[in-house]
């Protein structure tokens, strides 16, 4: 299939796992993992009406911001402090996962005048070859940034469920979802995006109330 007939499927199994959980298509966003694209394969997907995506590597993902100036840009990846001062066009970060970061990241908006959306990213399932703060450091960590960034705006979280078989990684995205609504209810705060779910899991994990779900191979043939 081409990149047009690969993009169909993936919104026809995300409009059926909605169904599935009792839930509205458009409650959940779909975006693509660019990483292993080319330029022109997201020119085919822009074509075909998909304008989220998504980078990993900072150097990348300022190449495709300047290409696709029209499309909302993620960053997904690990961030690393002194690359911040590179992230200004990003609509959302998805992996605020240590206190240096937020700092950095709350002093840099200050600088460019905005508030920057972030997420905050959790290793629910305590893999240690995975970035994220554990279940029970993320509200002194939510509270810290509420209290100490004012610059940075957190609208959720994100985690990545280790890579076995989709119904093996539903505790770690329920437990991810409960924290979500927990945290919001302790601080007083309305969230729109739980980020989990890619390739090889998302029909779960928007089972299981994902609104955001991360894909890249699905569409383009190849690893994310």
């Amino acid at each position: 299939m081409g990149i047009r007939e690969n993009l169909a499927s993936v919104q026809a199994r995300i409009r059926q796992a909605a169904h599935r959980s009792g839930r509205a298509e458009g409650e959940i966003r779909l975006l693509g993992v660019t990483k292993y694209a080319s330029d022109e394969q997201v020119k085919e997907l822009m074509a075909a009406g998909l304008l989220l995506f998504g980078e990993n590597k900072v150097q990348d993902a300022r190449k495709r911001l300047e290409l696709f100036p029209e499309a909302e840009w993620h960053f997904i990846g690990t961030l690393q402090t002194n690359k911040v001062r590179y992230c200004e066009s990003f609509a959302l970060i998805h992996s605020v996962d240590r206190w240096s970061l937020a700092e950095t990241l709350n002093a840099r908006a200050a600088k460019w005048g905005k508030r920057q959306d972030v997420l905050i990213q959790v290793n629910v399932a305590r893999e240690k070859s995975k970035r994220g703060l554990a279940p029970d450091e993320v509200s002194a960590f939510v509270e810290r940034v509420l209290r100490e960034c004012p610059q940075l705006n957190v609208r959720g979280l994100m985690t990545m469920a280790p890579l076995v078989e989709p119904e093996e990684a539903r505790p770690v995205f329920r437990e991810t979802r409960l924290l979500y609504e927990r945290l919001q209810a302790e601080f007083q705060v309305c969230w729109d995006t739980l980020s989990m779910g890619m390739t090889n899991d998302f029909e779960v994990a928007i089972e299981e109330g994902a609104t955001l779900v991360r894909i890249g191979s699905a569409l383009f043939a190849k690893e994310e």
